[in-house]
């Protein structure tokens, strides 16, 4: 599905509910022992100067920055300055990507952080949220046939990719009108077959994500009737990176950050340079013009990297991500047959731990976005 806009857990009907982060450990049971603790840009050791640090990517509207900045020659350039070589990949398979990082293939991975949980760090994998790049602002959303009223959703069967971001819109979406998940019946849908499925006549409801929810959008009866703008920064979409690599060597996530934020800065300039970087990430992901650029009016961008900070520091997150991490446990999403939601621990600025300061496997840490804010990279 090279040409598919995937950023969720697409694959899970392959596997059970929680085996993706069973399948994760198993491939990185060396890491699932002692707990690193302490800041994840504390404490450099000498840098391995022939190791290449790579970076893996799937198509999202919001992730199109990283294939682009690597074809402009952005990666070299930081890569040169910090003198680090970095390689940036594309997996066609989102959850092949979280894999691929769990089990110490790849570096760094583009997640939400919903996934960042339930697979690398439900796997064992320490990892750190180098910088929260969006938040899905409708990309996401609720579908019916034949109504206009998600009260009407009520016995219905929902096709979603079940133990995804689909899944937890959902969820919230039917809270906002006195439901719950017991309510409905989901059938869980690959995000490659939703559209097509949405125009079966037993398909009445689903859950989606864009480009696949503008295309249903367009078929005869079809309402949307909740999106992710109703929730702003709960669906959040980051650059993870292992911890201890981010550790050993503070220069890849200044690196790192500097690109982010100089493609940022250029893809959103209104000139005929910004509409070009616009135009190449479209084209890279597999989109036209409009229609990338309809996507990215849906993707709550933080360009500015004191925004991105600030809001990492905000209660707001911690409220997010509890809720978050609440719903992945109570769906069986940790693995591992874990004993309560606070099994592993989330480090969020302040030094607040949501769940087990032992085992944290999960920490948000905007040392390097305030770096690129205080303009010091």
């Amino acid at each position: 599905m090279p040409k598919t806009l995937s950023r969720k857990l697409g694959g899970l009907n392959r596997f059970q509910p929680g085996a993706a982060a069973i399948l994760a450990c198993a491939l990185v049971l060396a890491s699932c022992g002692k707990p690193t603790s302490g800041s994840s840009a504390a404490g450099p050791a000498p840098a391995d100067q022939s190791k290449v640090y790579t970076v893996a990517w799937t198509i999202y509207a919001g992730w199109m920055p990283w294939p682009y900045a690597d074809q402009a020659g952005i990666v070299k350039k930081w890569a040169d300055k910090y003198g680090v070589k970095i390689k940036v990949v594309q997996v066609n398979d989102y959850v092949e990507s979280l894999n691929q990082f769990s089990a110490g293939k790849v570096d760094a991975v583009t997640s939400t952080t919903m996934d960042a949980l339930t697979v690398p760090a439900a796997g064992g994998r320490d990892s750190t949220v180098l910088m929260i790049g969006d938040y899905s602002d409708g990309n996401d959303g609720i579908i019916l046939k034949g109504s206009s009223k998600l009260a009407d959703i009520k016995g219905r069967q929902v096709n979603l990719v079940e133990n995804s971001v689909s899944h937890y819109l959902l969820a919230r979406g039917l809270e906002s009108v006195g439901l719950k998940l017991p309510d409905i019946k989901t059938v869980n849908t690959s995000d490659a077959d939703i559209v097509a499925a949405f125009g079966a006549p037993q398909t009445t409801a689903l859950v989606t994500w864009n480009p696949q929810l503008s295309e249903v959008k367009k078929q005869p009866g079809a309402h949307e009737v909740f999106d992710s703008s109703k929730i702003p920064g709960e669906i959040l979409d980051t650059l993870i990176i292992d911890t201890g690599v981010l550790k050993a060597n503070p220069n890849l996530g200044k690196a790192l950050t500097g690109i982010w934020y100089e493609t940022l800065a250029l893809m959103t300039r209104d000139d005929d340079q910004g509409k070009a970087a616009r135009a190449a990430m479209a084209k890279l992901s597999g989109a036209d013009l409009a229609g990338f650029e309809s996507q990215l009016k849906t993707t709550h961008l933080y360009v500015d990297p004191k925004s991105a900070a600030a809001f990492e520091t905000d209660p707001a997150l911690a409220t997010a991500t509890d809720r978050v991490r609440r719903f992945s446990f109570d769906h069986g999403l940790f693995g591992r047959a874990p004993r309560s939601v606070d099994d592993i621990g989330i480090a969020l600025p302040g030094g607040k731990v949501l769940g087990s300061p032992t085992n944290v496997k999960l920490r948000f840490d905007p040392t390097y976005m305030g770096l690129a804010a205080d303009g010091k990279l």
